[in-house]
């Protein structure tokens, strides 16, 4: 099934686990869900993150650094759960923590937290015929990137085995905040729309309500990660929840722009 976006472009923010602290964390994630969030990504840090740039890499570092680790955040995750039951979660990892308490039983820990789904940045299509089967046999969507530079039949391929939504990625490279979104951003949304009727999420550079709107005349969803884990590096653990549902508060109600060519 996929996961419900009521507003058009729906919001996924990704938060870092652990940082700066878990109860943090559960209390961001709560706060940005009743700021507008349809889609909390719930990032399981890692010490080589690769697909990262510095913001979200220097955040694993502090969460590893604190001994946070995929049991915690799962119990994070439920705890997310159970205060907004009909909130969109998605677990955000590197395969590497799940390979290590094993996939099944990742698999099953993951769908009796709450989660939707998962996404494995380095997990390819072409190789995920085993966790297909258990995402399936678990009741969990598994979430797959599209990139620009990938030809027609694997985003034909990407999108056949997508569940929840697909996560297009506006540029190739890492993550990280960008002043404009990548010119083929759009074309990269088309060609999936031939593929699937599943809602597209449009993330890496994504930062501001102009970047927002602007997608919003063609993606269904906007993936907010690395602006609002800057902001929470800046920001008092305290005063975090507050800031980051100010931050989403101010993402909707401006006029989309062009994309930047």
């Amino acid at each position: 099934m996929p996961i419900n976006f009521p507003n058009k472009p729906g919001l996924v923010i990704y938060l870092t686990a652990g940082d700066p602290s878990l109860a943090v964390t559960r209390d961001m994630a709560i706060a940005a869900i009743d700021a507008g969030a349809d889609v909390i990504e719930l990032g399981v840090p890692f010490s080589d993150p690769l697909a990262d740039g510095p913001v979200i890499q220097r955040a694993s570092e502090r969460a590893v650094a604190r001994g946070t680790r995929l049991a915690d955040v799962l119990e994070t995750c439920l705890d997310i759960r159970k205060l907004r039951p009909n909130a969109g979660i998605i677990l955000f990892s590197y395969l590497n923590p799940v390979i290590r308490m094993g996939m099944q039983e990742f698999a099953k820990a993951a769908k009796a937290a709450g989660a939707d789904g998962v996404l494995l940045t380095d997990m390819i299509v072409e190789e995920a015929a085993e966790y297909l089967d258990v995402m399936r046999a678990n009741d969990l969507a598994p979430v797959f990137l599209a990139a620009p530079t990938s030809p027609d039949d694997r985003l034909g391929a990407i999108a056949e085995h997508s569940r929840g939504f697909v996560y297009a990625i506006s540029r190739v490279g890492i993550t990280g905040t960008q002043q404009t979104l990548a010119s083929d951003a759009r074309s990269l949304v088309e060609r999936l729309r031939r593929c699937t009727k599943l809602p597209i999420a449009l993330g890496f550079g994504v930062s501001n309500a102009n970047h927002v709107a602007a997608l919003g005349e063609f993606a269904d969803a906007a993936v907010i990660g690395s602006a609002i884990v800057g902001l929470i590096e800046k920001t008092a653990p305290q005063d975090a929840p507050m800031a980051v549902a100010q931050f989403i508060e101010r993402l909707r109600p401006v006029a989309a722009v062009p994309i930047a060519h």
